[in-house]
């Protein structure tokens, strides 16, 4: 007799943000919204990393990105903050002192 189950779908792992760490997130970016530096955003969960994307307008490239990357985590921390070509402004191993790279008196928007 020929079994005509289907086979099991078993996703793939990935990153993804928690509960806390997207409330500290949506708290910053609500912030610069407010400041009128932000307007949209995008959230990333890929197998190595998640990635929460800050756009200045929605048809342009990122302006900033949050990335935790769970395999830095031991070395220079798995938290990031990049900026829009890339570079990175602040790395570390505590995702508020990351965030603090968008204090005012540090952030500069550009254009």
């Amino acid at each position: 007799m020929i079994d005509s189950t289907p086979p099991k779908y078993k996703p793939e792992p990935r990153v993804v943000f928690h509960r806390t760490e997207l409330n500290s997130i949506l708290g910053t970016y609500g912030h610069l919204m407010a400041a009128g530096a932000a307007r949209d955003y995008a959230i990333a969960m890929l197998k190595d990393r998640a990635v929460f994307s800050i756009y200045r307008r929605a048809s342009e490239q990122a302006t900033w990105t949050v990335e935790k990357v769970p395999a830095l985590a031991r070395r220079q921390g798995a938290w990031a903050v990049r900026g829009s070509n890339g570079q990175i402004l602040k790395r570390g191993h505590e995702l508020e002192l990351v965030l603090r790279a968008f204090d005012r008196h540090k952030l500069r928007v550009v254009g």
